[in-house]
Order: structure tokens, then sequence, then C-alpha cells
């Protein structure tokens, strides 16, 4: 399947490069999005000991461990991001910062920045686990960079796909994309898998923090837009409020907001495990949405019926791969946890024995 989707992508790419390029990274911010965002929680987990930091700990080492496969299903957007991005296209028509932000040269060196960054990071936890201050160390310098470099990738990877549209909250607004849907797909994970991860309310309290917070962010840069009234930044609204986007944003709203939001007051709901990996499962097709509400109603010249083809081919052929690679990952790491597992009681005992006499 995976053969048969990456073959249709090619085709795609050869009849219509603008149209697949655009399914194309539709697909790729949805997807993508779950290691990214999955390396903060892996940080977070670090700083913040409870249970979690052990149970879900191999879903996170497989999670972030498939960002080198990330990136290389990344170049098919770099190599066509004359026919996606306007800014790279037309570099004339913007002001000098911006044509020399968006040169070709320096998109592609940042990307390539932001990934090796990532993967570094990914390898600093998995070499920090069982070391506690280790852990807290790249936990708390991961923390800054992954939020900074995360950032800056919403800005080149969407926000550029409208060069005439600006907001200062845009950033962060990514980074609330990509922490929503890897909290969605670690916690889905953990109870799909064999190992207890312990109460489903706990986790249901992080997936409500996690809606909230990407909700108040929409909410801010609506606001801020709407008082200021500025035609160029008010566009960006007004183009996702026709030709059939308005239901799709609506959908939306209901779906990512609105129904979990009044689903999580109820207590049953938020202590049941199969009512959490439902609402999982519906956070993790509002990102398709919210990727798909983001990119494409901009981008001019499309073929809707190609466009739907491609981008059904692209998610098969992306999540075909990523999920293999998080397999292969996974069955990796639980051999090396086996043998961590039988050194680390004496290595504490160890590490504890020579603090005390340091203390002495």
């Amino acid at each position: 399947m995976a053969v048969i989707s990456g073959l249709t992508l090619i085709a795609g790419f050869v009849v219509d490069a603008r149209s697949t390029a655009a399914a194309y990274l539709v697909a790729w911010i949805a997807w993508g999005a779950i290691p990214i965002g999955a390396l903060v929680l892996f940080m977070t987990s670090y700083l913040v000991r409870r249970r979690w930091t052990e149970q879900l700990h191999p879903i996170f080492v497989a999670t972030t461990g498939i960002l080198p496969v990330v990136a290389l299903t990344f170049i098919p957007i770099l190599l066509f991001m004359r026919d996606i991005y306007p800014a790279i296209a037309g570099p004339a028509t913007l002001p000098p910062f911006k044509a020399g932000w968006f040169a070709p040269w320096f998109f592609v060196s940042r990307a390539v920045l932001y990934f090796g960054i990532w993967i570094a990071l990914a390898a600093w936890l998995r070499r920090a686990w069982r070391n506690d201050e280790a852990m807290v160390r790249a936990a708390s310098v991961g923390s800054i960079a992954w939020t900074l470099t995360v950032s800056l990738a919403g800005i080149d990877w969407v926000e550029s796909l409208e060069p005439e549209f600006h907001s200062s909250i845009y950033g962060l607004i990514y980074l609330s994309f990509v922490l929503t849907n890897a909290t969605a797909f670690v916690i889905a994970a953990g109870l799909l898998s064999p190992r207890r991860i312990g109460p489903s309310r706990g986790y249901s309290g992080l997936l409500l923090s996690v809606l909230l917070l990407w909700c108040y962010l929409h909410a801010m840069q609506y606001i801020v837009i709407w008082s200021g009234n500025i035609p160029k930044e008010v566009a960006w609204y007004l183009v996702r409020s026709e030709n059939g986007w308005q239901f799709v944003l609506a959908a939306l709203s209901f779906g990512q907001f609105v129904f979990p939001f009044c689903a999580m007051l109820s207590a049953r709901v938020r202590s049941h495990p199969r009512w959490l990996l439902a609402l999982c499962g519906l956070t993790l097709a509002m990102r398709w949405l919210e990727s798909a509400i983001l990119i494409l109603p901009p981008a001019h010249g499309l073929s809707l019926a190609r466009t739907v083809v491609m981008l059904l081919a692209a998610a098969l052929f992306q999540g075909l791969v990523l999920w293999l690679a998080f397999e292969a990952v996974l069955e990796r790491g639980a051999a090396e946890r086996a043998i961590v597992a039988a050194i680390w009681p004496q290595a504490r005992v160890e590490r504890e024995t020579r603090s005390a006499g340091q203390g002495q």
C-alpha cells in the first residue's frame, strides 16, 4: 500500500505538481506534527516526575525516534517549494527583508537546522534517561530550543503561504497545533499498549489543558485582528469564510473545542479509557481539518479532484511509512530497556551512596 500510494504521488507530481504539492503539505503538516510535538511532552515528563515519566517513556522514545524519517519525507516539499510558496516563487514583490528571508537556499538551510536540532534533542533526551541531573538539564535547555525553533518553523512552513499576512502569535498557534496532535497520539498509544499507564482522569486533564491552550491562542488572534481591522490581516479570515470553508471551520470549532470540552466536564468521561481514546481519535482527525484550513484556502489554481486524490495518497503514504518506523523503533527500544532495567537499580544505589559521601 505504501508503494502504490508513493507511485500515485510521483504520478501526481508529474501531472499536476501544484495540486499534489499542496495536498502533500497538508498531509505532512498533520503527520509530522506528532513527533515534533512529542519532543516537548518528552521534556515535560522529565521535569514533572510522575507515573507517566516511567510508563510513557517507551512511547516518547519511539515517537521522537522517527524524526529522521519525518525529515526525509519533507524533501518533496523542498523540491517543489516554488509551486507552494508564493514568497519563494515571486520574491520581487516582497519587502527586502522578506525577500532575503525566503530566499530558497536560506529556506532550505533553516529546515535542515530545525530538523538537526530536533533530532539532536531527541538523542540527548534518550541518553539522559535514568540520570536525574542529566534529565533535568536536557529537558530545560531543550524546551527553550524547541519553543524557538517550532515557532520559526510554523512561520516558515505555514504562515509564508500568505506572504502579505502576518500575525505575531502565529508561531504559538503552530506550536499549539503540534502539541495538541502529539498529546492525543501519545495518550492513545499509551491506552492501546499492553503497559499500564495510570488513571485515565490524569491524561484527560492533560488533553483538556492543551485543547484550552489551542482555543485560547486562536481566540486571541481573532480578537486582535478584529479589533485592529487591518485589511491585510482580515483577509486571512475572509478567504476561510467562503467557498465552503466556513462549514469546515465550524466543524473544527465544534469537534476540537465545544464537544471535547463539554464531554470532559463529566467525571465518567474523564475516567473511562474508551471515552478518552475516542476523544484522542477525534483530536487527531481535527488536526487534518485544521491543516487543510491553514494551507488550502489561499492556494489558487488547484484542481479539486486531483487535490483530493493526492491528499488521500499522501495521507496513506506518509502514515504507513511513519507507523512502520514507529513500530521498528518501539521494538528496538524494548531490547534496550531490558538491559537498562537490569543495570539501573545497582547504578542508582551507587549514585546515592556517592552523593551521601560527598554530603558528609
